[in-house]
């Protein structure tokens, strides 16, 4: 293949949208496929959680899939979401961390069962006591790190292609800049039986690293994007900004654009991205009830540079 090709550039959701709102497989899946014209979508955990009985789970994969199929809908990679944004691996307590490396043994049986190619979540979250302890710090990371490296042969042997980790804002939420991202990346993949890549959101990053690069999300697209399979978008307007639409209030004072985005993943390397639009309302009105019309104006945005 020509090295200087142009990347391939897909369009999808992530199905957190959904959350409480639209969990029926066959409502939010047809607004992913025909409301919205999507062919691409990353599930959540908080739509089908580990924790439920197999007899459930294997009900509802079924009628995921068979939704999916129905209305055109590629499941690429599942993630956690909301509500399982916690501390995972990196919990204080070693019982939990065992309970959540279980958890995720399950996860990825029921990503493989959807159909993903790839699965994954953020590394994982201390708490200010752990972290403010650097040697218990440090301790927990190397454990981190050893448990992802045991999660990518769960996940080879479910036939799962690679996993991903989201570099998130905060130093106890790890990953926060972008040399300590590529630590972590470096580390687990020195001894892991499928790729660990990156899960990059456009709006992540410590803003008071000292390095006005770990707050640019360009930067992060162009020095780790070619090892990124799939990007989170939503508009940005500065720190703590949400998970906001790109509708044209707040793309006239956002710092997301969708040329500069593209731009900075071809001078990545990358080959294929999927770019995933990862938006989330307050269950507040009037935001409430324009939920699917400000998804539908983030689309139509989007468009206009990504045709798939």
């Amino acid at each position: 293949m020509d090295s200087m090709a142009e990347p391939l550039f897909k369009l999808g959701i992530s199905a957190g949208f959904a959350i409480n709102r639209f969990p029926e497989p066959e409502v939010w899946l047809q607004i992913v496929g025909e409301r919205l014209g999507l062919r691409y979508c990353q599930f959540v955990a908080d739509l089908l959680s580990p924790f439920l009985p197999d007899d459930i789970i294997t009900r509802e994969v079924a009628r995921i899939r068979e939704e999916a199929e129905r209305y055109g809908v590629c499941i690429e990679t599942t993630f956690t979401s909301i509500y399982t944004r916690v501390n995972h691996l990196l919990h204080p307590n070693p019982a939990i961390r065992r309970v959540w490396f279980d958890w995720f043994r399950r996860w990825f049986k029921i990503s493989a069962d959807l159909g993903a190619k790839g699965s994954g979540s953020h590394f994982g979250i201390l708490s200010v006591r752990d972290y403010s302890d650097p040697e218990r710090r440090q301790a927990l990371i190397r454990e981190g790190i050893r448990s992802w490296q045991e999660l990518t042969k769960v996940a080879r042997d479910y036939g799962l292609q690679f996993l991903i980790y989201e570099p998130m804002s905060v130093p106890r939420e790890l990953g926060e800049t972008i040399s300590k991202a590529k630590e972590l990346y470096d580390a687990v993949n020195e001894n892991a039986a499928i790729p660990f890549l990156f899960c990059l959101d456009v709006d992540h990053g410590d803003a008071m690293s000292g390095d006005p690069r770990d707050s640019d999300p360009y930067s992060w697209l162009r020095e780790l994007g070619s090892m990124a399979p799939v990007v989170h978008i939503k508009q940005s307007i500065g720190i703590s900004s949400g998970h906001l639409p790109f509708t044209e209030e707040y793309n006239r004072i956002g710092k997301i654009r969708p040329d500069k985005v593209l731009e900075a993943l071809r001078e990545s390397g990358a080959k294929e991205v999927t770019l995933l639009l990862e938006i989330a309302h307050r269950e507040r009105r009037p935001i409430e009830d324009r939920v699917l019309e400000d998804i539908e104006e983030s689309v139509r945005y989007w468009r206009k540079w990504v045709k798939d």
